[in-house]
């Protein structure tokens, strides 16, 4: 009697390939959704950082030089700008001279640079400038911040600057929100 050999074929069928690529691809989404998300959220807390070293640096500068110290928006390194976004850079400069603006002669202390892609930073309305007066303390009213990055108007954060120039995390303004994030 002879025996009946049975050859077995290994492989995958084509419903169980199908299925591991759908497995895998769902995956896949997941993670790159949980990295974008990681990067969005690194790139605001650099830029945060960014400007809390800015206020840092010009409240000491101002109390070690006794003068006053102006920080504002600024688009090209050289002189503010109107408005209270701060996402596109922004300079200290010492007001020898005096006002809010720049004038020729007025040295810059520091110039930031914008802000990654997607990440805003807005001021409240109307606080388009911070002064630093010789005391270290801030002139005019308390001035809110609010960041918002890639992630979106529910991880927006905001921080609030009393006139003695600490900063503080507050609540976000809904109304801030939504003008930092909608650019």
């Amino acid at each position: 009697m002879q025996a009946i050999r049975t050859t077995r074929q290994t492989g995958f069928t084509l419903v169980e390939l199908v299925f591991v690529v759908a497995i895998v691809a769902v995956l896949a989404g997941v993670a790159s959704s949980s990295v974008a998300a990681a990067i969005h959220a690194a790139r605001g807390s650099n830029g945060l950082a960014s400007f809390v070293a800015s206020l840092t640096r010009a409240r000491s500068s101002a109390a070690n030089a006794g003068v006053e110290i102006v920080l504002c928006p600024s688009l090209d390194g050289a002189a503010c700008a109107a408005g209270d976004h701060w996402e596109n850079g922004w300079i200290a400069f010492a007001a020898t001279h005096g006002g809010s603006e720049r004038q020729p002669g007025d040295p810059i202390l520091l110039r930031q640079e914008a802000l990654p892609p997607k990440v805003h930073l807005v001021s409240t309305s109307g606080r388009t400038r911070i002064h630093f007066q010789p005391s270290g303390g801030s002139v005019g009213s308390n001035v809110t911040l609010t960041l918002c990055d890639g992630r979106g108007a529910a991880k927006a954060s905001a921080y609030a600057m009393g006139n003695n120039g600490n900063l503080h995390s507050t609540t976000p303004n809904p109304t801030s929100v939504a003008e930092a994030c909608s650019g």
